[in-house]
């Protein structure tokens, strides 16, 4: 991939990451790779069960063809209803070998309406569910409903032979809250993931030998970065029970939201040699603590750009945390309102082009246009994906995250960029993480963690380096940020309890 020649300096020189092959096209073939080299080497850990590559590719075959005899076909959608477990892993080969995409919800945190809508906005004919929530599955939806574990443990052969599928298949679609409130299927492909996980630093070195651990909800693309990226690569997954801590205490790779690695103990993990996180905004005194044991990777994208489509390895002692540059066939365009390339320095919204593009919005062509533009530096029918983001190069090629288009605030006549004063806050000695948010036209408030900050040289900090309309009025301490299910802070608890001490 090449950029066209432009006349700005940061189109030329900084918004192309890298050109990479990836080893494999499809996610499954690169599964079906190490259940020829390695069969016996145990693909995933769920507390005292196990799987190994063979016996996963084994059972997804057997679900194959059960889902190919019940109609399923090349470009169908499956409702993916389930709970982490191993029969997840094996329903979710199955789908792919299909060429068909999983559509995937927690079926114990998701309200039973809510998972009604996905289904029928998703189009899906089938739902696949573990057999302890098949009754609660029958009053989801009016389909044919099978039981995954009914296609494993089984050692007789399997007939079926994997379909025909092209890269450009979607994979999943997964749903996003969107800025409605409604939920927003968007469809990732084959070779949106490919992309991703199999090239650095998108990888994360992750080889045979190697623990990951699964921590994230099956709702959130980030677990699709533990799932597949770890089965793609021959490692071993872990995935969690209960105690979130324990898994992660034996994990070679550890990927997260910033909020749930904050509430792992770093020195109960001490096999960890990698971490990553992306999904929110990430204080660099986490990165600094984690990262003086371990390479830490700080990513940003939307779901819409898979997974993440930018990385910064963090550099112990630099002193500084960003989102880092593009990865590898991608592009990213820092563009003022008349879509120009900004200069180095200024602040525009940013833009993803390349090969991290999704396909779009399920069911929704209008949403589709909106957010989906013809990409005009790549051209050649390449589309770039309008993020929302705000973020601007600096002299050092590397992207820094300012938040978001739709989290800029007016207080007192102001623009506040809600993300860039809880930043200023996390600087101040002691605060760990912060949240700020608008409480009235006239007041900002913010959450420090943890519950022993000091409130008032917090907001001496920031009084010495905001602009008085942005020094938040109100500053309450938590001991931990509550977490929406997906591993995210829950902005509105945090508003609620703001409001009841405002």
């Amino acid at each position: 991939m090449s950029i066209q020649q432009h006349p700005h300096v940061a189109i030329r020189t900084l918004s192309c990451g890298p050109a990479a092959a990836p080893e494999h096209a499809l996610v499954h073939e690169a599964v079906a790779f190490w259940a020829v080299r390695q069969p016996d080497t145990v693909a995933a850990q769920h507390g005292a069960e196990s799987i190994t590559y063979a016996a996963l590719v084994h059972d997804a075959d057997r679900l194959a063809s059960r889902l190919e005899a019940a109609g399923i076909r090349s470009g169908d959608a499956v409702g993916l209803f389930v709970t982490r477990s191993i029969p997840m892993l094996v329903a979710i080969i199955a789908v792919l070998k299909l060429g068909a995409a999983y559509v995937p919800q927690d079926i114990r945190l998701v309200p039973p309406a809510l998972l009604s809508q996905v289904f029928q906005d998703a189009g899906c004919a089938t739902l696949l569910c573990l057999r302890e929530h098949r009754t609660l599955a029958r009053s989801v939806a009016d389909a044919n409903i099978l039981t995954i574990e009914d296609s494993m443990h089984r050692g007789d052969g399997v007939d079926w032979i994997p379909r025909c599928v092209p890269p450009d298949s979607t994979a999943f679609i997964l749903y996003t809250s969107g800025t409605t409130g409604l939920p927003n299927g968007v469809k990732v492909t084959h070779r949106n993931l490919c992309n991703i996980l199999l090239t650095a630093p998108g990888n994360l070195g992750i080889r045979p030998g190697m623990r990951v651990s699964q921590l994230l909800n099956i709702a959130f693309d980030m677990s699709a970065w533990e799932i597949l990226g770890t089965l793609c690569q021959g490692g071993t997954l872990v995935i969690r029970e209960d105690d979130m801590q324990a898994a992660a205490a034996t994990a070679d790779v550890i990927i997260a939201t910033p909020s749930i690695l904050a509430q792992l103990d770093r020195d109960q993990c001490r096999r960890a040699r990698t971490v990553a996180v992306a999904g929110e905004p990430c204080a660099e005194s986490l990165a600094a603590h984690w990262g003086e044991r371990c390479t830490f990777f700080n990513g940003c994208g939307p779901t819409e750009t898979t997974i993440v489509n930018t990385m910064h390895r963090y550099q112990r002692g630099s002193g500084h945390l960003n989102i880092g540059t593009p990865t590898p066939n991608n592009t990213v365009y820092v563009l003022d309102a008349q879509c120009q390339p900004c200069a180095v320095g200024e602040t525009g919204e940013m833009w993803a082009g390349g090969l991290c593009v999704t396909a779009g919005y399920a069911g929704n062509p209008a949403l589709t246009a909106e957010r989906y533009h013809d990409d005009p530096f790549l051209g050649a029918g390449w589309k770039m994906f309008r993020t929302r983001d705000l973020g601007r190069w600096t002299s050092g090629g590397e992207l820094e995250h300012l938040g978001r288009t739709d989290d800029q605030v007016k207080v007192r006549g102001f623009r506040v960029e809600l993300d860039a004063v809880s930043r200023v806050l996390e600087q101040a000695a002691g605060v760990e993480q912060a949240v700020t948010l608008k409480l009235d036209s006239r007041t900002l408030a913010s959450v420090l963690t943890p519950v022993g900050a000091d409130v008032r040289q917090a907001r001496a900090h920031a009084q010495r380096q905001l602009p008085y309309y942005a020094v938040p009025a109100h500053l309450l301490t938590l001991e931990s940020l509550p977490l929406t299910p997906r591993g995210k802070v829950d902005k509105r608890d945090l508003l609620q309890r703001l409001k009841r001490i405002g």
